[in-house]
């Protein structure tokens, strides 16, 4: 039986780096790219201390997701696409906004 490998990160981590510290390659990985996803899809500015709240809580998320991500599932690699997305989208909306003024 064939087995599916879904994470190519995974797979280019392991080769370069070896899995000594994987999991915490991975949960950095991860966290910087949910923190770049939030900043980016959040639509209005949070007061101080809620968005401390919301990164602490997705500081926590992310723990799980790397579990996820070590398991061979795409978890960084569709945290990737996310924010990319979610930069094209913004980079459009900005260049609207300075078009129409």
């Amino acid at each position: 039986m064939m087995e599916t490998n879904y994470s190519l990160i995974l797979d280019l981590l392991i080769h370069f780096f070896g899995t000594d510290h994987i999991f915490w390659i991975f949960y950095i990985l991860n966290l910087v790219f949910g923190f770049i996803s939030f900043k980016l899809g959040f639509a209005r500015e949070l007061p101080i201390l809620k968005t401390i709240i919301v990164y602490i809580m997705l500081a926590i998320g992310t723990f799980i997701l790397t579990i996820f991500s070590i398991m061979n599932l795409p978890i960084t690699e569709s945290l990737i696409l996310i924010a990319l997305v979610l930069g094209i989208y913004r980079y459009r909306l900005h260049k609207q906004r300075t078009a129409t003024k």
